[in-house]
């Protein structure tokens, strides 16, 4: 399957987005992790565009999209949720599914309970839920924050493959894909990840930006979590909270994974494919 690389002016800001899939109706948003792109999503894009348009944005400061020129006000939740209606609205899409690994899931759960409530009816969080293990932040804080950089990009995709070893398994060709759909040179010729580091200043000027049971109680559509077996962000009994109130979400646990599963295995896609179809299923390890 192969993709259009499409862009949008949002809310003032210029969104890069991939479709793959266009000539379906129903509609998947597949948003993206906080320092990664839209292009992570492509393995299980591709495998869902056999049934649904899939919609993959660039959040604002990633990838090809803009840079905020006010990163202290846009770099948060709310501003991203602004950006996924503009797209939903430009893009004439009344409802939709939405897939969202890590801040992507979360944007997600804001949408359903807020801009997007009633358009979004089946929503599947990738390790992520309404409250974060502030351990976990600080770790990714502290390598997103103040990106690295390298002379080559095979040094950079070493890099990428120690920082990302939670992600569990990918072949060399899906290593490569990460890297090179997620590498910037710099002045110096240097190269680096593909992101405006003013974006974790989310957790400084939003502090309580990611904390969200007050949207969770509210939704009344069908969720599906899935968390990395050994997550340190979406820990174990949050998981289990989020199975007992709210929407009462299904959850499947990703064996080998910790933050976050890459969506890039045939029994991943399997899971996200059957609980977007309407198929009901049980709580059961993935």
């Amino acid at each position: 399957m192969t993709h259009r690389s499409r862009y949008l002016s949002c809310v003032g800001r210029e969104l890069h987005y991939t479709e793959w899939g266009e000539q379906h109706d129903e509609v998947v948003i597949a948003w993206h992790g906080l320092a990664r792109t839209g292009r992570d999503m492509d393995d299980i894009a591709a495998h869902l565009s056999q049934r649904w348009r899939v919609i993959c944005p660039d959040t604002i400061g990633r990838g090809l999209s803009q840079w905020s020129p006010q990163p202290d006000d846009e770099y948060c939740l709310a501003f991203y949720a602004r950006l996924a209606e503009s797209l939903l609205d430009q893009l004439g899409i009344g409802h939709c599914h939405w897939l969202g690994t890590s801040m992507g899931g979360a944007i997600g759960l804001r949408c359903a309970a807020t801009l997007l409530r009633g358009r979004i009816r089946r929503l599947v969080l990738n390790d992520i839920g309404p409250e974060l293990e502030p351990a976990a932040v600080e770790r990714i804080c502290s390598y997103a924050g103040n990106p690295a950089s390298f002379a080559t990009v095979t040094e950079l995709e070493q890099y990428f493959r120690a920082v990302y070893r939670p992600y569990g398994w990918l072949s060399d060709e899906q290593w490569r894909r990460l890297t090179e759909t997620s590498t910037r040179r710099l002045p110096d010729g240097r190269v680096t990840p593909h992101y405006d580091p003013a974006m974790v200043r989310q957790f400084t000027c939003h502090p309580d930006d990611y904390l969200q049971w007050d949207a969770w109680d509210s939704l009344d559509i069908p969720v599906l979590v899935l968390r990395g077996a050994h997550s340190d962000l979406l820990l174990a009994d949050v998981a289990e909270a989020m199975r007992a109130r709210g929407p009462r979400a299904v959850v499947a646990t990703i064996a080998d994974c910790g933050h976050a599963p890459a969506l890039n295995t045939p029994a991943q896609y399997a899971l996200v494919e059957r609980f977007l179809g309407g198929v009901s299923e049980t709580d059961a390890p993935g």
